[in-house]
């Protein structure tokens, strides 16, 4: 279907947003098709430049600028009509004729500029809309300009239904091994890599915690911590500038026995302020590849088995000959998982709700 227009909030007009939700591995990713007639075009030539209007001046993809596109952004994250776990898209146009659509990817605190569990979902959807048209058995590929590069979804078929995707990411590269970063819980050795954003793995048994539910509030206190500690180390800089600087998700991972085809792991993805990943990350996954790849762990061939917090899979690998990025300027990673339709919904605000566009707990 194709999600309506906002309507301008006044005291005659309620603003009316239709939107398809999926969910990837158990993370939501709730999406909006700005490119829709007459919805207001978001400034910006490329989508980075789109992004960056929507963060707005100084912004750092956590401080978005209040009002349009961001107060439907607010109504859609935000209670009683999101949740602080909340994620989703704006689908606006392509930087160029080699893409199928561009992305802008929010969560209740801004804005990010990867998210490989939404590429995946929208690479369904695209195909599921009939966006993109798909053969019934076989496969086909996606193409999604998001403000890191472009990347790509290879969307499987089979009967008729989709039945997973597969990222393709922007190249994945480690820019900094065992920085030490003091804790609440402890003196934790943290390794940074940039996988469309920049993801800081630590060790979740170096702060003596499990990967678990359990756990999570003190995995979350540790993954806070970890991330403004690090908000200027010169390992989080990325050459492409601010937008694609700072540490935008911590990875909090631990050790499973290995499968017959590589190494498997659990983590718990914190990102932006306290957000947890109920998926287990997919440029996240890719920043983990590029520093098991570094330490000889994840040999050609080898895929890595990543486990989330609520136990969902994603399937890893780096690609090989992969071209001039797999020679020097990052490796090219492939993450595969499932994404499923959970809903279409018209959400409504009135402009008499006291609420506005809600509120976060």
């Amino acid at each position: 279907m194709t999600p309506a227009p906002p309507a301008p909030s006044s005291p005659r007009h309620p603003l009316t947003v239709r939107t398809v939700d999926y969910h990837t591995a158990a993370e939501p990713f709730r999406i909006v098709d700005t490119t829709a007639p007459g919805f207001p075009a978001v400034p910006g030539d490329t989508v980075a430049e789109r992004c960056a209007t929507a963060i707005g001046p100084g912004g750092s993809g956590t401080a978005p600028r209040p009002g349009g596109l961001d107060d439907v952004r607010r109504v859609l994250v935000q209670e009683p009509r999101g949740h602080a776990g909340m994620y989703g898209g704006f689908v606006v146009p392509p930087d160029d004729d080699g893409a199928h659509f561009g992305v802008l990817f929010w969560h209740k605190d801004g804005y990010s500029t990867a998210c490989g569990h939404g590429t995946m979902a929208l690479g369904a959807w695209a195909v599921d809309s009939g966006r993109v048209p798909a053969p019934e058995q076989g496969e086909v590929e996606v193409r999604i300009d998001v403000p890191s590069g472009r990347v790509t979804a290879t969307v499987h078929r089979d009967g008729g239904r989709t039945t997973g995707v597969t990222f393709r990411n922007v190249p994945a590269r480690v820019t900094a091994r065992k920085v030490p970063v003091a804790t609440t819980l402890g003196l934790a050795e943290v390794d940074l890599a940039h996988a469309g954003a920049c993801y800081a793995s630590v060790r979740a048994r170096d702060l003596g915690l499990d990967v678990t539910r359990a756990a999570l509030p003190d995995l979350v206190r540790a993954g806070r911590e970890i991330r403004a500690a690090l908000a200027t180390h010169p390992g989080a800089w990325h050459p492409g500038g601010p937008l694609l600087s700072g540490v935008y998700g911590v990875i909090l991972h631990e050790e499973l026995p290995d499968t017959p085809f590589g190494p498997h792991q659990r983590n718990a993805t914190v990102f932006a302020d306290g957000q947890v990943d109920r998926s287990p990350c997919g440029s996240g996954t890719s920043a983990r590849l590029a520093l098991l790849a570094e330490d000889g762990r994840l040999g050609p061939g080898e895929d890595l088995l990543h486990e989330s917090v609520v136990g969902t899979v994603f399937t890893g690998r780096v690609v090989p000959d992969a071209g001039p990025a797999g020679a020097g300027d990052g490796l090219v990673t492939e993450v595969t998982g499932t994404a499923y339709r959970t809903g279409e919904h018209t959400f409504v605000l009135d402009p008499h709700d006291t609420l506005g566009t809600g509120f976060l707990l």
